[in-house]
């Protein structure tokens, strides 16, 4: 009875039929009230986005099954406390951690938001040394800014682990893989970063937990071997949550001390980390705003309808407007070569972006060459890490003709051996163009990414890295195709979607944001970045009222979306609520220490603020985080000379000028510094050659006008005066030149003392 139970429930599972299952285990536990079929029953809830119930059926269970998928629980209803005692108790601290690399991932995300970086890391390297083919641990690495070279990490020894570990398990279990037995066919858990409510409702912006991809049942402590059609469906993605729970009624009383962002207040912060000096910065007392005339001094006034957006490259601020838009880029000098101006074909997709000197037919020659498997001679690899060895053992040789069970199908031990390997190579370019491009080398990263193959490249989540490299280049243009390509294959998956929403915010295309965000909010109505699709489009419409109910939505429903909290410091800045704006930004960097652009959010409130040593200060950890980006130098620089060090000012300057030679921004400001120094010449020099980037920018020849009027040259004064105001500026900014004209010929002391 027990046995046919057992595997009812798995079957109904399987069909996700969660409400028959929960009924039949409730059958079971009755009959045989067993921990293991405890374990199943709370599956079944998990499965089922109950979390709260699976607490209480697990609560005080021993078993190490038991402790992970309690510690799931409690991380699903944000109680990060109670899910680290039960992954490590504090009466037994020789424990091992259950289920060996998922458990240790899983340990990872709470001391990460937990604000213990260093043990995180640990644990995340842990997960990998003992699962190298846990993508997500090495994901979570990137992140936090402590990938080691993908090279290193799925090199041969984790080719080699790889081999033994499915070899191992499945000589000697043969068709039964226990999770005692062999950690990577496990429990193995990976969590996804942007989940919806829909997928995990209890606790909003949890992770996804996938179920074992190796084929094991997790719901019971016998990883039972189940079919195939399961191993490869994402063990707690369900369908749509019953109305009942998208209701505001109060959550059970065990969820009354959730604690909010995650944070483990019974925990001794042991970590350094970058976020603690944001709460320490701002208890100075304020100090008047700046009016808006004298923020333009300090700005340059450059850019007329921008404050500090919405971006991770904050990049809106390097297009002076619309006809200057079109110059933007990084000036590396590399485009993707489906891009161009050119709208997108029939054709094959990644024969848009053919990689450097080499042809769509060349290419398909060499796959045909290479039948499907990577180029190893040009990606330095071995084709099969077993040759490692000088000699193998007649175990070896027993090894490579037997057949093993695996993933419901039987793989002979060679294709073992040589499957791992081509795994490896695969994730070999996938993590290095992951960890360059969270290091912020985005060129590096886009040639890593065009060394993949077209099966793989063509696909939605390869397309949307490519993008957001580029939106960090500053070119919305290449990295409008590449998310648009990106829909085209997936249209339902919305990775990467509420970057791409920014970059037609900075491009001004309003219909197609307002498209985007309709068909974002029709596909998920439960996903941060639909409501960030659709923040952005009333954004785009000055409506920043409604645009920041939206970011606000967006993180109501999922806390650790660090993006959407920057979005709500963005609009409320821009509604010049600089406290709750600073409350935001705060609030992202708790989620996520290396979100720079919520240190730039900082530094610009703080730099309208006149508080020029909090700018400067945020500036800098900006800077240290993504130290190519030219507009964060640019603002550093400002803020120097703000605090009268004009000297390293125009340093700064000059980096951020050759970090981005079409960056507009950096030459307008090194010409206002030298302005100040009455280095009248080569602000001269400066600015003529910004004419050249930005030919229709008013406040060039504005700046021009005064540098003349400085030196005495009326009649030149004059002249670029009216060619800014023929340009159109902003109201504002044509009153000034107007008042400047009148003053044109007051001697420069009389000006001062008016």
């Amino acid at each position: 009875m027990e046995a046919i139970l057992v595997d009812c429930v798995q079957k109904s599972l399987r069909h996700f039929m969660h409400a028959n299952a929960i009924f039949l285990c409730h059958r079971l536990c009755a009959e045989f009230p067993t921990e293991t079929n405890l374990q199943l029953l709370a599956g079944c809830y998990l499965q089922n986005n109950q979390a709260y119930s699976a607490y209480h059926i697990l609560k005080g269970a021993q078993m190490a099954q038991s402790r992970y998928l309690f510690a799931i629980s409690c991380f699903q209803m944000d109680l990060l406390s109670e899910a680290e005692t039960a992954l490590c108790p504090a009466s037994e601290p020789s424990v091992e951690v259950p289920n060996g690399a998922a458990g240790h991932y899983l340990l990872g995300l709470i001391y990460r938001y937990t604000d213990r970086r260093k043990s995180a890391i640990h644990h995340f390297k842990q997960a990998l040394s003992m699962d190298p083919l846990m993508w997500a641990a090495y994901e979570e690495l990137c992140i936090l800014g402590a990938a080691e070279d993908a090279t290193a990490v799925f090199g041969e020894a984790a080719a080699l682990c790889v081999q033994k570990q499915y070899l191992h398990c499945s000589t000697t279990s043969k068709l039964q893989s226990s999770a005692e037995d062999c950690n990577l066919v496990d429990t193995s858990h990976s969590v996804s970063e942007d989940t919806s409510p829909r997928q995990l409702k209890l606790m909003p912006g949890l992770k996804d937990v996938p179920g074992n991809h190796h084929g094991a049942s997790i719901l019971g402590g016998t990883s039972q071997p189940i079919n195939s059609g399961l191993s490869n469906i994402s063990f707690y993605n369900t369908p749509s949550p019953m109305a009942t729970q998208l209701s505001g009624v109060a959550p059970p009383p065990l969820c009354r001390n959730l604690q909010p962002n995650g944070q483990n207040m019974s925990t001794v912060n042991t970590d350094s980390s970058p976020k603690s000096s944001v709460n320490s910065t701002i208890q100075a007392p304020r100090r008047k705003f700046v009016d808006e005339g004298k923020l333009r001094k300090i700005s340059g006034r450059l850019f007329s309808d921008s404050g500090p957006r919405r971006s991770s490259r904050l990049s809106s601020d390097a297009s002076l407007n619309a006809n200057a838009a079109v110059v933007s880029g990084n000036g590396t000098g590399n485009s993707s070569k489906y891009l161009g101006g050119s709208k997108l074909s029939s054709m094959a997709f990644r024969s848009m972006a053919v990689r450097k000197g080499q042809s769509w037919a060349n290419e398909n020659a060499d796959e045909g060459t290479r039948n499907d498997v990577l180029d190893d001679s040009r990606l330095n690899v071995t084709s099969s890490t077993s040759s490692s060895t000088p000699t193998m053992d007649a175990k070896s040789y027993e090894q490579e003709a037997a057949n093993f069970p695996i993933g419901g199908q039987t793989v002979s031990g060679s294709k073992v051996i040589s499957g791992a390997s081509e795994i490896l190579t695969l994730l070999r370019i996938f993590g290095e163009g992951c960890r360059l491009a969270y290091s912020y080398s985005c060129q590096d990263a886009l040639d890593t990414y065009m060394k993949l193959p077209h099966k793989h490249y063509n696909t939605g989540w390869v397309l949307s890295q490519v993008g957001k490299v580029y939106f960090e280049l500053v070119d919305y243009l290449e990295a409008d195709q590449a998310f648009g390509l990106a829909r085209q294959i997936m249209p339902y998956s919305l990775e990467g979607m509420d970057v791409y929403s920014t970059v037609l915010y900075h491009l001004k295309e309003d219909m197609k944001l307002s498209y985007l965000a309709q068909e974002l909010i029709s596909t998920d109505r439960l996903a941060p970045q639909s409501w960030c699709a659709m923040g952005n489009c009333y954004s785009l419409q000055k409506d920043h009222e409604t645009a920041l109910k939206n970011f606000q939505r967006a993180v109501q429903l999922n806390p650790r979306f660090a993006y959407a909290h920057t979005l709500c410091g963005h609009e409320y800045v821009a509604l010049e609520d600089f406290e709750n704006g600073i409350k935001c930004y705060q609030s992202a960097l708790r989620v996520d220490a290396r979100h720079y652009n919520a240190w730039y959010g900082l530094g610009m409130v703080y730099l309208r603020q006149e508080k020029f040593e909090f700018s400067e200060h945020h500036f800098r950890m900006a800077f240290q985080i993504n130290q190519r980006s030219s507009v964060i130098m640019s603002y550093l620089g400002t803020a120097l000379h703000a605090l009268k060090r004009s000297e390293e000012a125009l340093m700064v300057m000059d980096k951020a000028i050759l970090a981005d030679k079409k960056n507009p921004l950096p030459m307008y400001q090194k010409a206002n510094i030298l302005l100040s120094l009455e280095k009248f010449e080569e602000a001269l020099e400066v600015l003529e050659e910004l004419k050249e980037y930005a030919p229709r920018e008013s406040s060039v020849y504005a700046l021009m006008g005064r540098i003349y009027k400085r030196r005495n040259m009326h009649e030149r004064a004059m002249l670029h005066y009216g060619i800014s105001l023929d340009l159109k500026p902003s109201a504002t900014d044509a009153a000034s030149i107007k008042a400047a004209i009148e003053k044109l010929h007051v001697p420069d002391e009389m000006e001062d003392n008016l």
